[in-house]
């Protein structure tokens, strides 16, 4: 609930939230698929509402990366081992917290290679790891894009990243029986935390709120690349 709370919200993040928590509960393998079905549902929901501010030239290029990178990391999600796995999905929570931490975000990106280069990271992190956001948050961020526009530009995006990376799980055996019923069972409180955070995008302190996500993100990252 409240990885799905934190996507309502910022647009992003289920897979870095509730891959710090769900390895602890079901292998690594099993919580990535399950969080990218999750996201491909969530990011057509919350598109949604914000689709006027969606501006489709600005993401062909993350599109057209994604579906080079994904393959490579379906293939390391289906070849890799779980303790791999954890510290991999670790290691992508140290990174992004130290990025947002230490504010190294360029103010502009200029030329279509910023973009392929944003979707490629995004398919093959988001295949291997489940967290495809890092790469293509860090590349809105330096377009001049308004709040609405990146949160309309990246669900997007998102909602093709996902469908894509299903299809190669689905492909190589990874969408398994067990994820749907994990869907089935974890639903509920999946759609309540993605409305409430939606309902709340206008309404909350966004700075002290991302603070205390990433403080937990970095925790949770440095627990799982210790221990593998």
């Amino acid at each position: 609930m409240g990885a799905s709370f934190v996507m309502g919200l910022a647009g992003f993040g289920i897979g870095l939230v509730s891959l710090a928590l769900l390895p602890y509960v079901m292998s690594p393998a099993d919580a990535i698929v399950l969080m990218t079905l999750y996201a491909a549902a969530f990011a057509l929901a919350i598109f949604v509402p914000v689709r006027r501010d969606f501006t489709s030239g600005r993401v062909g290029d993350l599109v057209l990366g994604t579906v080079a990178g994904t393959p490579l990391g379906v293939w390391a999600l289906a070849s890799f081992e779980a303790s791999l796995l954890n510290r991999l999905i670790g290691l992508m929570l140290l990174v992004a917290v130290a990025l947002e931490w230490r504010g190294r975000y360029p103010e502009r990106l200029e030329g279509r290679r910023w973009g392929l280069g944003a979707g490629v990271l995004a398919g093959v992190i988001g295949g291997a790891v489940g967290t495809p956001g890092p790469p293509v948050v860090l590349y809105a961020t330096t377009q001049g894009w308004s709040p609405r526009a990146i949160k309309a530009n990246l669900q997007a995006f998102f909602v093709v990243n996902q469908v894509v990376i299903l299809a190669g799980y689905w492909w190589t055996g990874l969408l398994t029986r067990e994820v749907w019923r994990l869907a089935a069972l974890y639903a509920v409180p999946a759609i309540g935390g993605v409305a409430a955070g939606m309902a709340l995008f206008d309404r909350i302190d966004p700075v002290r709120f991302r603070r205390l996500v990433f403080a937990l993100l970095f925790v949770s990252g440095l627990v799982l690349f210790a221990r593998g």
